[in-house]
């Protein structure tokens, strides 16, 4: 899971309480793309399908199949940001600095938001200041099958809070999600070390450090289709970015037991092997970065932990 936090958060300008339905939503969409043009064709036609007109921007992480010359010629409202090499997950980061809407929602190159989503999670937004991000329910394939995430998020035991909408979490979906841009701004986005796999985790917790709420809101809804043969490297990658993001923000102990528990499947499991290496690569620009958090984020963090064990 990628984890919910309660604090007072920073004052914000005051927003508009009523979205005027004649306009577009002030939600913006960033996709983050690498050589997945067919799928991305399909995600770009959902959206510029959605009633509430929103501005679509794909940031191209350093494709080669194609995807720059396909979206010119299918989808010339699309603006399109080109990155001259793969950043990762900091692709969404430059898309977020390239859109002036004062809220972001994500989407992957085969996910897309279902109609009126995107107005009921600016309506969230306008509505309590203090939100920060909001992750969606996310239905699975052809068939709408609700993914797992779902329960595990509206089980949160961070419960509610007066001042923001949903269940309060600590994680989320990437492609599953809305931002304030302020806020994800304020956090600093995406870290760079993580560079793609189980990321969100970390958003969430500078997110929350910083005051903001982070909550799960099912009444706005993505569909993702996802391909559905298997990532090469991906459980390795998954491991490495857990382990990082507890050496960046976590307790030392905390991490130190994280780091045993992965040596020690090392011995046995090759992605754990790969996935210990690759964290002791990255470990020194880790600890030249880290910042644990405040004692709430870290208390909630604790709790989650507690639930997921």
């Amino acid at each position: 899971m990628k984890h919910a936090a309660q604090h007072h958060g920073p004052a914000t300008t005051r927003e508009r309480s009523r979205p005027d339905p004649t306009r577009p939503a002030p939600v913006g969409i960033v996709i983050a793309t690498r050589n997945r043009r067919a799928s991305l064709a399909v995600t770009v036609r959902n959206l510029l399908a959605l009633p509430e007109r929103p501005e679509v921007l794909v940031v191209d992480n350093a494709s080669t199949d194609g995807t720059r010359a396909m979206l010119a010629r299918d989808f010339p409202r699309v603006r399109v940001l080109a990155l001259p090499v793969n950043r990762g997950a900091l692709a969404r980061t430059h898309g977020v600095r390239a859109l002036d809407t004062p809220y972001v929602a994500f989407s992957d190159d085969d996910s897309w938001w279902a109609p009126g989503s995107l107005t009921a999670a600016a309506r969230h937004f306008e509505a309590h200041p203090r939100l920060g991000l909001l992750s969606a329910r996310t239905l699975v394939g052809p068939a709408d099958a609700a993914d797992p995430l779902n329960d595990l998020l509206a089980r949160s035991p961070l419960g509610t809070a007066t001042d923001l909408p949903g269940t309060q979490v600590l994680g989320f979906l990437g492609c599953a999600a809305v931002a304030r841009r302020t806020a994800y701004l304020d956090a600093g986005g995406y870290h760079p070390l993580l560079f793609f796999g189980a990321e969100e985790t970390l958003l969430a917790y500078d997110l929350a450090a910083r005051g903001w709420g982070v909550t799960h809101c099912p009444d706005v809804v993505a569909h993702h289709h996802p391909d559905p043969r298997p990532r090469s490297g991906r459980p390795a990658v998954v491991r490495r970015n857990e382990l990082l993001t507890a050496w960046l923000r976590r307790p030392l102990p905390y991490a130190l037991a994280r780091t045993r528990a992965l040596a020690a499947d090392a011995r046995r499991d090759p992605h754990a092997r790969h996935a210990l290496r690759e964290t002791l690569t990255r470990l020194p620009a880790a600890l030249r970065a880290r910042r644990p958090l405040p004692p709430h984020v870290e208390r909630a963090a604790r709790l989650l932990d507690g639930a997921a064990s």
